[in-house]
C-alpha cells in the first residue's frame, strides 16, 4: 500500500468514527413522545454515505465523473432501462424531460409552442412549468379522490387537434392508472412523461413505475425516497430521447465527448454543421437550446451509498404506511388513501382527506397536529391554477381546465399528509395514531 492509500484509509477512518460520534446519536436517539419532533421526511444515512463523499472529494473532480456514470449505470440496471441521466434536481429532471420532447430532431411529434399538454393541477408545480415556461398549454384535468390521482375518464374529454403529451406525477408514491393512461397515449401517439419524483420503487403490475412512459424522472432531494442532497434523473429506453436529453442537458451541444476529453468521434474538425465554416470544432457545436444541468460527482457519490439500501427503504416506507392505515382506517371522519389497483407503492407520505359532513376543518386537525411536533405538509399546490402564478396567464389560452376541478378543490381545501419516511420506528407511528385518534375524539365529544 502506498503512502497516498495508506492515508486515504486513515481519512476513510476518521470518516467512520466521526459518523459514530457526531450523526449515529442523533438518528438513534430515543422517542419520547410529545418532545421528539415528528418530521414529515428526512434523510436516512450511515457511515458509508458520509466515506463515499469524502472519498469522492479527495480525488477533487468537482463535476460529472465516476461516481456519476456509476450511478447512472446501477439507477438504470435498478429500473430495468437502458438509459439513466443525472441532474441537479427533480425539477430540472422535468425540464429536461418535458424540453427533451420539443427537439426538432422528433420531427412531426416534437411539442411546440401552442401545442397541448395533459396534466393536473394537485401536484408540485414543477410538473407544470416546463411546459409553461415553453410556451406549450397545460390542460388540467380532475383527480379521483379515492387513490389521489388523476381522473383518467376525463383524459377523452381533454383531447384536441393539438393534444402532444401527457405528464403527470405519481401522487406520493402511488402509481397513477397506467394502463389506463398508456392506452390512451398508445391510441392517440401521445408521449407520456411520468414524474416518478414522489414514487421511486413503486412498480405497477410489476414494472418499476417512471418506466412506463417515454420519460420517467426522479428527485434525490432530502425528503425523497432516498437522497444526494439536491439532485434528480431522467430516464428511458428510447435512443433518440436518450440522445436529446444528453445534448439539452449538457448546454445543448452535439458534442457527445464526456468531460475532459476530446475528439471521441475522430473528426472534431472535419464535419459540416447548418452554415458555419467546415470544420468548425465539433466540440463547441451546438444543436439544442440546452442548460447546464450536470451534478456534481459529490453528490453522486452520496446517492451511490444510498442505492445500495434502496431496497430496504422501499419495504421499510411499505411497512410504516401499513401501520398507520391499520391503525386510523376505522375512523369514519376520514378518507384514507387506497392503493392503486395493480400495483405496489413505495410510498412517500400518507395523505387523508376529511369527509364532508365533519365538523371540523383541515387547518384545525392540522394545527392540532403541529402543536404536538407531528409535522404536516398539504398535497403542494392543491389547486396550482388558484396561485398568483397564474394571475397573469389567461383561461383557454394560456391553459385549459376540463370540467370544475371540483375533486382538485376538494384536496386543497380537506387534505393533507403525514410522513412515513424509513427513518420513522414504531413509537412515532403509533404517536402519530394516537394524536389524531385524540383530536377525532375530542371532536366527537364535542358534538356531543
Amino acid at each position: 500500500m502506498t503512502k497516498q492509500e495508506k492515508l486515504k484509509q486513515e481519512i476513510l477512518q476518521k470518516t467512520k468514527e466521526y459518523y459514530e460520534l457526531v450523526h449515529k446519536p442523533v438518528q438513534e436517539k430515543k422517542f419520547v413522545d410529545g418532545e421528539t419532533r415528528v418530521n414529515y421526511a428526512g434523510r436516512v444515512f450511515d457511515e458509508t454515505e458520509m466515506q463515499y463523499l469524502v472519498d469522492s472529494s479527495l480525488d477533487f473532480w468537482l463535476t460529472y465523473g465516476d461516481y456519476s456514470k456509476k450511478f447512472e449505470k446501477t439507477l438504470a440496471k435498478y429500473l430495468g432501462v437502458r438509459y439513466a441521466f443525472l441532474v441537479n434536481s427533480g425539477s430540472s429532471a422535468n425540464l429536461l424531460a418535458f424540453y427533451a420532447l420539443t427537439s426538432p430532431l422528433l420531427k412531426d411529434r416534437q411539442v411546440k409552442r401552442g401545442d397541448e399538454v395533459i396534466t393536473v393541477a394537485a401536484g408540485f408545480p414543477t410538473t407544470v412549468a416546463p411546459i409553461v415556461q415553453y410556451g406549450a398549454v397545460p390542460v388540467f384535468v380532475d383527480m379521483d379522490l379515492k387513490y389521489a390521482n388523476v381522473d383518467v375518464s376525463q383524459l377523452e374529454l381533454a383531447l384536441s387537434s393539438k393534444t402532444k403529451a401527457i405528464m403527470i406525477a405519481h401522487s406520493l408514491g402511488n402509481p397513477f392508472n397506467l394502463r389506463a393512461v398508456k392506452e390512451f397515449c398508445n391510441k392517440h401517439n401521445l408521449w407520456l412523461i411520468e414524474d416518478n419524483c414522489d414514487a421511486l420503487g413503486s412498480t405497477y403490475e410489476g414494472k418499476p413505475t417512471g418506466t412506463w412512459g417515454d420519460i420517467g424522472t426522479s428527485s434525490f432531494y432530502p425528503p425523497h425516497h432516498m437522497t444526494m442532497g439536491e439532485g434528480g434523473a431522467t430516464y428511458t429506453d428510447n435512443p433518440l430521447l436518450k440522445k436529446i436529453m444528453l445534448s439539452m442537458r449538457d448546454w445543448g451541444r452535439d458534442c457527445w465527448c464526456e468531460s475532459g476529453i476530446d475528439n471521441t468521434c475522430g473528426c472534431r474538425f472535419s464535419q459540416s454543421f447548418g452554415t458555419l465554416p467546415k470544420g468548425y470544432d465539433h466540440k463547441y457545436v451546438y444543436s439544442h437550446f440546452g442548460f447546464n444541468l450536470k451534478v456534481s460527482d459529490m453528490q453522486a457519490a452520496i446517492g451511490c451509498a444510498q442505492l445500495e439500501k434502496f431496497p430496504t427503504f422501499v419495504e421499510k416506507r411499505k411497512e410504516n404506511q401499513k401501520k398507520l392505515y391499520d391503525g386510523l382506517k376505522d375512523l369514519s371522519q376520514l378518507h384514507l388513501v387506497e392503493t392503486q389497483p395493480n400495483s405496489d407503492p413505495s410510498w412517500f407520505g400518507f395523505m387523508m382527506t376529511l369527509k364532508d359532513d365533519v365538523n371540523f376543518t383541515r387547518n384545525e386537525l392540522v394545527e392540532f397536529l403541529e402543536a404536538n411536533k407531528i409535522q404536516t405538509r398539504n398535497l403542494f399546490a392543491g389547486n396550482m391554477t388558484r396561485h398568483p402564478m397564474f394571475d397573469s396567464m389567461i383561461l383557454n389560452q394560456d391553459y385549459r381546465v376540463i370540467g370544475d376541478l371540483k375533486v382538485t378543490d376538494k384536496i386543497m381545501n380537506d387534505s393533507f399528509w403525514i410522513g412515513l419516511y424509513p427513518g420513522m420506528g414504531d413509537d412515532a407511528i403509533n404517536y402519530m395514531i394516537k394524536k389524531i385518534r385524540e383530536f377525532i375524539f375530542i371532536q366527537n365529544i364535542n358534538k356531543i
